[in-house]
């Protein structure tokens, strides 16, 4: 059993940041690509960034150069640092882990950008 929790939102004025963690806990032998979505209200979700096994990294390009991710592999765990923020960064952000040919989805944590 493989549970994934995502932790980090809150609400943040434009041009603040924040920092999302997830974490995936279980039996877990290998995390092959841990990746970021987003979906906005009324929108579909988005990819927003991956990383591999290998550290090879992808973004969207609407968030290139402001959300680095990155991983720590001990902790099974993937963050994705969010800077420069704008009110259409709002929206709730879910990982989504592959692990041993299985994709799992945390429950998200909502980012909401606004003054």
């Amino acid at each position: 059993q493989v549970r994934v929790v995502e932790s980090g939102g809150g609400l943040v004025q434009p041009g603040g940041s924040l920092r999302l963690s997830c974490k995936a806990s279980g039996t877990i032998f290998n995390i092959n690509a841990m990746d970021w979505y987003r979906q906005a209200p009324g929108k579909q979700r988005e990819l927003v960034a991956a990383i591999t096994n290998s550290g090879t990294t992808d973004y969207a390009e609407s968030v290139q150069g402001r959300f680095p991710i990155s991983r720590e592999n001990a902790k099974n765990t993937v963050y994705l640092q969010i800077a420069c923020m704008k009110p259409e960064d709002t929206a709730v952000y879910y990982c989504n882990l592959f692990i041993t040919g299985v994709h799992y989805w945390g429950q998200g944590t909502q980012v909401t950008v606004s003054t």
